[in-house]
């Protein structure tokens, strides 16, 4: 069923994005000091992405807790949108991120630093391991909130980039390539900006009141325009309350000497989007066909 509803259980992952905030934050200062004591501006790279990792996995786990608050007189759709703003602030951190890092790369390119290579390797492949583990912590829950899927997409990326840097020190120490370490660090950058830029679509979408990219709203129109004791639907707007659960709201004309079944062709139409498009949050003004709206706005309205 489109739209249909996976909703996070309060309490469910809170350890396992805790323990992966206090991980990463031991291993971006592990990074820091191995980058600036092997000369390498691909493992400072690597710990700038993974300071950058803990960072959205604090905002995560702050996020999903605010979002359990109830809604109140001031919040009254409730607060479980902040895991969307959440996400948007750890997309445009590492769309910030992968710019500095790109424009540090190529700096290094006219001004080549000796690289350590060893330490280089040692250092990334404990990194390796670490983004991978953290990564596997927040896999599960990923798949059901997107303000998780950015911190468990930054550990990716940044586990992606700790392979990247193995391979450059191993380069380093074999042949002794100094320009393969700003080459991959400006991967590294390419690749946080493919990344970044192709998932905060979704976001701003949400944010910006988009409808649902899943549903189609002039199928949803139509549908509920062809039920019985339909005369038209005007002033139509479909858009995400939250990542998880879509909602709706019209004026249906009721047809002409047919306002004594209003309710219950009202009830019928919510059956529909329910049943049909997974909507359970609808708000159907009713007009009758002699009293509609003149020349009203399919969807939306005219500010």
């Amino acid at each position: 069923m489109a739209g249909s509803h996976n909703h996070i259980a309060p309490d469910a992952g809170d350890a396992r994005v805790f323990w992966a905030v206090i991980v990463n934050l031991a291993l971006t200062v592990a990074q820091i000091i191995g980058g600036i004591l092997s000369g390498s501006l691909a493992l400072i790279a690597d710990a700038v992405h993974n300071l950058s990792d803990a960072l959205s996995l604090i905002i995560a786990f702050f996020a999903r807790k605010i979002a359990r608050r109830p809604a109140s007189e001031t919040m009254t759709f409730g607060y479980r949108r902040v895991e969307i703003v959440a996400a948007l602030i750890n997309y445009t951190t590492l769309i910030v991120i992968g710019l500095y890092l790109a424009y540090e790369a190529i700096f290094r390119f006219f001004e080549p630093q000796g690289v350590d290579g060893w330490l280089v390797v040692i250092i990334a492949t404990v990194a390796l391991a670490v983004d991978a583990g953290t990564a596997m912590l927040t896999y599960s829950l990923s798949k059901q909130s997107m303000n998780i899927r950015a911190a468990f997409l930054h550990n990716v990326a940044d586990a992606l980039g700790s392979i990247a840097v193995i391979v450059a020190g191993t380069l380093i120490i074999f042949y002794d390539w100094q320009w393969i370490d700003p080459l991959v660090t400006l991967l590294i950058a390419g690749y946080i900006l493919w990344m970044s830029f192709s998932e905060i679509g979704p976001v701003i979408r949400i944010l910006m009141l988009g409808s649902p990219p899943e549903l189609d709203t002039k199928k949803i129109l139509q549908e509920m325009q062809n039920a019985e004791g339909v005369a038209s639907i005007h002033h139509l707007h479909l858009w995400q309350m939250q990542e998880h659960e879509n909602a709706l709201d019209m004026h249906l004309v009721v047809a002409t000497g047919r306002w004594y079944e209003a309710d219950r062709i009202k009830e019928t139409v919510k059956s529909v989007l329910k049943s049909k498009f997974g909507i359970s949050h609808t708000t159907i003004e009713l007009e009758c066909s002699i009293h509609a709206c003149q020349d009203p706005e399919i969807i939306g309205h005219s500010i």
